[in-house]
């Protein structure tokens, strides 16, 4: 009885720890997925500023205000900004992969523990 009660004490950690590795990796996926957006719409926005004039007049959100600005003055802070985009995404993939491999490594080490458990009785 006190060997099922350990038993089960102990399936409910490793559910514990298999739901919090599972909602880690779908929390960066989101963060990955927004961050992708975001940077594609920089991307989209560059594309049709770059052959414009520099003096042209255009408008840009800060901080909630549209301000106006001209072509040459947006176009290095977006540049700016697509690029930090950029860095966060790979920063966010490499992490990601990071915790994939660490939920492997552990749903291996369970799977051997499990094994040996059973091969004891």
């Amino acid at each position: 009885m006190a060997q099922q009660a350990l038993s089960a004490k102990k399936q409910q950690e490793l559910q514990t720890q298999y739901s919090n590795y599972k909602d880690t990796l779908q929390a960066v996926a989101q963060k990955i997925g927004d961050v992708e957006q975001e940077a594609e719409e920089h991307k989209l926005v560059l594309d049709t500023l770059t052959p414009l004039p520099g003096d042209r007049k255009c408008f840009r959100m800060i901080n909630g205000v549209l301000v106006e600005r001209t072509v040459s003055d947006v176009l290095p802070a977006l540049q700016t900004n697509a690029d930090g985009l950029k860095k966060v995404l790979d920063d966010l993939m490499k992490q990601y992969r990071s915790k994939q491999d660490e939920m492997e490594k552990w749903k291996a080490c369970v799977t051997l523990d499990a094994a040996s458990l059973m091969h004891r009785h």
